[in-house]
């Protein structure tokens, strides 16, 4: 596995909805969000940033992190780390994308 190709991947990715965002639009990991297929919530100290796979809690329960809160956590994480896990979950939420590969699955 590249990991430097699913990092720049992600990172693109993040910097894509950044731009979502800026233009009004939601922006896609926010949308993965809300379906269902990964969340992202506050450490219990609330220092960082908790990435999960799937909903954990039921929808009505969920403090949705802000987006330019989650960006710059993130960002900082992914271009930091060399945890597969991480990058493949965030990759997921872009699955649509062209540069998709399915072999990040």
């Amino acid at each position: 596995m590249d990991n430097e190709k699913l990092r720049r991947f992600v990172l693109d990715r993040l910097t894509e909805d950044e731009q979502r965002l800026a233009r009004g639009e939601l922006p896609l990991l926010d949308e993965a969000e809300g379906r269902g297929r990964l969340r992202i919530t506050r450490s219990d100290d609330g220092a960082g940033l908790l990435l999960l796979p799937g909903p954990i809690q039921a929808a009505e329960e969920r403090n949705p992190v802000p987006f330019p809160e989650k960006l710059t956590q993130l960002r900082t994480e992914v271009e930091r780390s060399d945890d597969e896990a991480l990058l493949r979950l965030l990759a997921a939420a872009y699955d649509t994308d062209h540069d998709w590969q399915e072999e990040w699955r």
